[in-house]
């Protein structure tokens, strides 16, 4: 019987024996072949064949790379980038590298989820996905505190997504978001740009920038564990005393990133029971504190700058501490204030002379939200 078109992939892989591996810490491309059984000319040889199709450097933990026989002869090697992408090794006769990418639908989506339970939960449930939820992060970052997030807060969305093999695969472009809550506030986000500088901006309703001074958190985290509070039982010592600060439950070795820029006060080991801690100075009298990290980002010293954003240093236990936390702390002109109430500064608004155009947008957006809700 005669046989279709190989498919994208290049091979039937049904006529093969198949099995798994999965890439480890420590692993190496040639390694990883030696093991499925290539010999060590034939690895070299098709590393070389990779150039620019693959870069064998950049093989990520925990991914897959399926392994096809034929009478115990390797044969092929396919290493699963991605969702979407695979790249496809020869190992036998003319050897060859090539890459095979999966259909991608993409999809203009409209979500609106309301706070019963999560987030993550409640976006689940109404149709969203994780990424969304990223997005939505990434977005809000300066203007919506997600861990104070209370029953019936609202999101509403518009954007576009990318869909493979009926899964999620990415968020395209997010092009308006309404959050509202139960008390009447409300703080919009339409992505308008004017020009390179600007691409990928969101402004609240007016032209208001959503980006701030500040970050209204230091890491991307799972819960808090303790609040502001000046009356609060130590866990340790028992002891009842003020814990200015917010406590971020995450694990060792989650990235911490300084919420604003300025300049590292101090660095290295607090006596007083914070660990590992790192004090930065900010403009217009703001200070903030982040402690019982494990460790440090590389470089940093008394007097570096550093850039909102920018890695400080990772999630630990360090001094009197119960489990991995971070212990954030604000400061203005010398007084601890909660950083969850922190109101920073906004950027620049949008120039004037795109107000029209975009409240004509931005206008539009909230009419079909508003149409959805009919």
């Amino acid at each position: 019987m005669e046989l279709e078109p190989p498919p994208p992939i290049g091979f039937y892989p049904e006529l093969y024996e198949a099995d798994t591996l999965q890439v480890r810490s420590g692993d190496n491309f040639s390694s990883l072949l030696h093991r499925l059984g290539l010999g060590p000319q034939e690895s070299y040889e098709l590393v070389q064949r990779c150039d620019s199709v693959f870069d064998v450097r950049r093989l990520r933990v925990g991914n897959i790379l399926r392994a096809y026989y034929e009478a115990d002869s390797l044969r092929y090697v396919v290493y699963e980038q991605d969702r979407v992408r695979s790249t496809v090794f020869r190992c036998f006769d003319s050897l060859s590298v090539w890459n095979v990418d999966k259909p991608v639908e993409h999809q203009r989506r409209m979500t609106d989820v309301t706070i019963t339970r999560s987030l993550w939960n409640d976006m689940i449930a109404a149709g969203g996905s994780p990424e969304l939820i990223m997005t939505l992060a990434d977005i809000y970052q300066w203007s919506v505190n997600f861990f104070a997030l209370q029953d019936g807060d609202r999101f509403r969305m518009i954007y576009d997504q990318s869909v493979c093999e009926g899964e999620v695969v990415g968020i395209d472009t997010v092009y308006f978001c309404l959050y509202s809550t139960p008390g009447g506030k409300e703080v919009g986000a339409l992505r308008f740009d004017t020009g390179e500088s600007s691409r990928g901006t969101y402004w609240d309703k007016g032209g208001e920038s959503l980006k701030r001074m500040f970050l209204k958190a230091p890491l991307k985290y799972n819960r808090i564990s303790s609040g502001f509070s000046y009356a609060r039982r130590h866990p340790v010592t028992g002891q009842v005393r003020a814990h200015t600060a917010v406590d971020y439950a995450a694990p060792t070795g989650t990235p911490v990133h300084a919420i604003g820029d300025g300049t590292v006060m101090r660095i290295g080991w607090d006596g007083g029971g914070g660990g590992n801690r790192i004090r930065l100075k900010h403009a217009q009298g703001y200070e903030t504190s982040y402690m019982h990290l494990s460790k440090f980002a590389p470089g940093l010293k008394v007097g570096s700058r550093v850039s909102q954003g920018d890695l400080i240093g990772y999630v630990g236990s360090t001094g009197m501490s119960t489990g991995p936390h971070l212990d954030f702390r604000v400061f203005q002109n010398g007084k601890a204030i909660d950083p969850l109430s922190l109101n920073s500064p906004a950027s620049e608004p949008l120039d004037a002379k795109y107000l029209e155009e975009f409240n004509a947008l931005y206008d539009k957006y909230l009419e079909e939200l508003k149409g959805d809700d009919e």
